[in-house]
This record gives structure tokens, C-alpha cells and sequence, in this order.
């Protein structure tokens, strides 16, 4: 994702578009809070005054959202969204051991994103694949029947799209 003025502005146009099209504003913040995530991967401070403003709500409206509900973040997500089912079957297959070695790999902690915003890793309670288990999914691809020794392979194959860009 460019992030790169010009095509934040552009972004921001495209939201205006959006919240502009609404036949109303009155009970549309939650819809405009996702739209907006959808379009800039999360919703910093200066998003969150701009829906605030949009919408003729307070801020503390709009942040008192986005901190209520999970699927809201105010963090910079990476690129490719790494993410390890440890419900119970994929744990007992050893879906711990493989979000370990992501960490490893990575070198960052489940929660959090890479330095250069290309990778970002969670552990996930159930992905309902548990046939599959144990299982890993990037940006909705699912791995199934994941290894230790696969972790650096599946890494491998995002740097690798990344390159050729």
C-alpha cells in the first residue's frame, strides 16, 4: 500500500466520497469507521478527527468506538496479516511451536508488526479448519497441516512477491 501523500489525499477523497453518499449521517459511525479501516488498513488520530469532523460527532465519540470494538485498530497493520489458529486441535498439533518459530523469523511477538510494515502476526483463538490443523493463514490464504520447518517457506514466498513489485 502507497503511502505516499498524494495518494493519502487521494484516499481521503475517497472517503469524503463515501460518507458524502450516505443518505444520512445520523447513526453511520460505525459504517464509516469501517469503511475507513478498509481503505487505510486502521484508523490513526488524524482519520478518526476527520470522521469526527465529517460527521459532526466529538472525537471522543469516534475514539470512544474505536477502542470499544476489537476489530478496530489504531496501529498500523503490515502488509501480509500472519495469523496462527491455537484453538484446541491446532494447539495439541503444535500450532504453538509454529507461532513461535514466526516470532523467531520475524522478529517480533504475536501482536505486533515489522519494522517495515510488510508483516504483522496474531494468534487466533479458531479459524474453523480443524481438519486442516494445525493451520496458518495470510491475508485469507490458509495453510493447512502447517510444519515448523515450513514457517521460513511461507515467509519466503511474501518476500518473494514483494521483490517482484
Amino acid at each position: 500500500m502507497c503511502r505516499c501523500s498524494q495518494c493519502n489525499n487521494d484516499v481521503f477523497e475517497e472517503l469524503d466520497e463515501f460518507i458524502d453518499s450516505l443518505p444520512t449521517k445520523k447513526g453511520a459511525l460505525i459504517q464509516v469507521l469501517h469503511h475507513a479501516q478498509g481503505l487505510f488498513g486502521y484508523l490513526p488520530k488524524e482519520v478518526q478527527l476527520h470522521i469526527a469532523k465529517k460527521l459532526d460527532v466529538s472525537p471522543a465519540k469516534v475514539y470512544g468506538v474505536v477502542s470499544f470494538y476489537s476489530y478496530f485498530t489504531t496501529e498500523q497493520k503490515g502488509e501480509y496479516k500472519i495469523s496462527v489458529c491455537l484453538g484446541t486441535v491446532c494447539f495439541v498439533k503444535g500450532a504453538d511451536k509454529i507461532l513461535a518459530e514466526f516470532e523467531k523469523q520475524l522478529g517480533i511477538k504475536s501482536g505486533e508488526t515489522t519494522s517495515d510494515l510488510m508483516f504483522s502476526l496474531e494468534g487466533l483463538r479458531c479459524v474453523g479448519a480443524c481438519g486442516l490443523a494445525p493451520v496458518v493463514v495470510v491475508n485469507g490464504k490458509v495453510y493447512g497441516q502447517v510444519k515448523v520447518d515450513q514457517v521460513k517457506d511461507i515467509i519466503a514466498e511474501y518476500k518473494q512477491i514483494e521483490a517482484t513489485c
